[in-house]
């Protein structure tokens, strides 16, 4: 069984499987296997957003394929009826979207209950400050960096200051929280989402559609390392 980084104070790259093949994904994961440390899973509805991508018989079939921890984001409706079904299936991160959700910090609970580590997104437009009350019930915070529902869209830096907003308040109350961010993560912006605050990034076409992904993915952490070693 191969060994992955889980540790609060480690940088996590975690390549979006949305940039990848969908008909070559075990072969997407052994490119980058023992490079990274999750794989990020898309699973989108077609009614919480336009676009329709991956759901449980995938995840299931990865899990299988790969050592990987899966991180699977959640952009769905009613995420209570879907949510700990990724759990029992062995996702290491169920995340699902504040927007979408009756009760968080109650889904947060039945997640943790059925396995998972529970974490809490929000899209472009969703005000962090919302929901800053709840961030103990969570492992995580996924900050979107552009409008959830497609990948390859370009990163919007003004998004960052959730991002501090995020990390001062963690920090301010000693939180064990990670905070990940997707959405246009490259090697031109890595640096940016470190010195905010993130310490798990999400990177899919500047994984999958490089030469060498495994390379990528190292070029991604070494970035990402010295921004928040120098902050």
């Amino acid at each position: 069984m191969a060994q992955f980084r889980t540790a609060q104070a480690d940088t996590v790259i975690a390549p979006s499987l949305l940039a990848a093949d969908f008909a070559r994904l075990a072969e997407a994961a052994a490119a980058v296997e023992g490079h990274v440390d999750w794989l990020h899973v898309d699973v989108m509805d077609n009614h919480f957003v336009p676009n329709l991508t991956l759901g449980p018989p995938v995840v299931k079939s990865l899990k299988a394929a790969t050592d990987i921890p899966l991180d699977c984001h959640l952009m769905i409706e009613d995420p209570e009826r879907w949510a700990t079904g990724y759990a029992e299936l062995g996702a290491y991160n169920v995340t699902f979207h504040a927007e979408a959700a009756d009760d968080p910090v109650k889904l947060a609970k039945d997640l943790r209950a059925a396995g998972a580590k529970a974490g809490l997104a929000i899209d472009r437009d969703t005000p962090v400050e919302d929901y800053l009350d709840i961030l103990p019930s969570f492992d995580m915070l996924l900050i979107m960096t552009i409008k959830a529902g497609f990948g390859g869209q370009q990163f919007m830096p003004g998004l960052l200051d959730k991002v501090r907003t995020a990390r001062a308040h963690a920090d301010s109350g000693h939180l064990e929280l990670r905070i990940e961010v997707d959405g246009g993560i490259a090697d031109d912006t890595i640096a940016a989402a470190a010195e905010a605050g993130a310490d798990a990034f999400v990177a899919g076409t500047a994984v999958y559609g490089a030469a060498d992904p495994a390379d990528a993915a190292r070029r991604l952490r070494a970035r990402a390392d010295a921004a928040r070693s120098s902050g």
